[in-house]
């Protein structure tokens, strides 16, 4: 089983390193595991020239998953900018066809006073935002600065999607819910936007495909107030890739920090992503601050979904929680009487879990 491994820019060189120590800790004696390493984002125009370099691109495609970090910081979006290419990572996701992200919200219960909301308002959650990947806003054309006839500097995006783009999307949707609690609720903004009235109409008719799965609509705003107001009523959010951007970082805070969400992008063959879904954090680069447990819950999914290793997967959750539950925390989730400790600290931490 071949993983190529991305740590990226930023903290993405500090926290994938402990995920990589877990894998090879929980793959020890049940399964081999090859690693190949390669470079993306600032690294790889360091190297190369290009955010995402052509050998990156060939490991990636050669593998059955990638374990990526992180890209980004001032650096790096300046030489975007500047050269007009796209980000490493958007290149990568586009070419590798990942036009699904799975985003689990499930906080530890020993993590409960961590969330900036009351412990009885998080109380049960188990929520997977399903996020599009591939399309919209990010990727819609044409885009970019523009002049004005009078003169004035003005810029434009363009918000797009295709009909078989939100039906794959729909299906990954009501596919997941059917394993779950059986309830799918989309999140668009028909009332304003097109493109958003044929997110909504696609929605409705795949939901008909799936007569055992409820189907509800929100529009974005609706829905994030009601994230922060009942979290618990959601099973699956669906939703595009702008909107699902944001709800899954506000939802980050349903778990007390961003250091404690993975995230998996998976490719309609099976081929997976899997990163948390915070950035590079150029501020706290290089000072073994970070908290790398996103990562290996990443790395978690990734032995769920693309290497077919469940047992191996529940071993390395269960490994998270009992380091946390013991109070073991980085800076991000500390509370008083726990013991703070570091990026590498908490990876070895989780790794004698394992091994308990």
């Amino acid at each position: 089983m071949k993983v190529a491994v991305l740590p990226g820019d930023g903290v993405g060189r500090e926290i994938v390193p402990e995920a990589v120590k877990v894998l090879k800790a929980v793959s020890n004696g049940r399964f081999e595991l090859e690693l190949e390493y390669g470079a993306i984002g600032m690294s790889g125009v360091e190297a190369t020239g290009k955010p995402l370099p052509d050998e990156t691109l060939a490991m990636a495609q050669r593998c059955d998953a990638i374990l990526f970090g992180s890209v980004g910081g001032p650096e790096y979006e300046q030489w975007l900018r500047k050269n007009k290419v796209r980000s490493g990572l958007l290149q990568l996701r586009r070419t590798l066809g990942l036009n699904a992200n799975l985003r689990p919200v499930r906080p530890i219960r020993e993590l409960a006073s961590v969330s900036t909301l009351k412990p009885e308002v998080i109380d049960g959650l188990d929520m997977l935002i399903v996020r599009e990947l591939s399309s919209d806003i990010y990727f819609g054309e044409p885009r970019g600065p523009v002049e004005s006839a009078n003169g004035e500097r003005e810029s434009i995006n363009t918000m797009r999607y295709r009909e078989s783009e939100v039906r794959a999307i729909a299906h990954v949707a009501f596919k997941a819910a059917q394993q779950r609690n059986r309830r799918v609720c989309s999140v668009d903004k028909a009332n304003v936007l097109e493109t958003m009235q044929l997110w909504r109409d696609v929605m409705t008719e795949v939901g008909r495909e799936y007569p055992d799965v409820e189907l509800t609509h929100l529009y974005i705003d609706a829905a994030a107030m009601a994230l922060l107001r009942t979290p618990t009523r959601f099973d699956v959010i669906v939703t595009g890739n702008m909107f699902g951007d944001i709800l899954s970082d506000e939802a980050a805070m349903l778990a007390g920090s961003l250091g404690m969400m993975p995230s998996a992008s998976l490719a309609p063959g099976g081929k997976g992503l899997y990163e948390p879904i915070h950035g590079s954090a150029p501020d706290i680069a290089g000072r073994d601050i970070a908290n790398p447990l996103a990562t290996i819950l990443s790395a978690a999914m990734l032995l769920r979904y693309t290497l077919k290793r469940e047992t191996e997967a529940v071993l390395v959750e269960e490994a998270v929680r009992r380091v946390v539950a013991a109070g073991t925390r980085t800076g991000d989730i500390m509370e008083t009487g726990c013991t703070q400790v570091g990026t590498r600290a908490m990876g070895d931490a989780v790794v004698a879990a394992l091994a308990g």
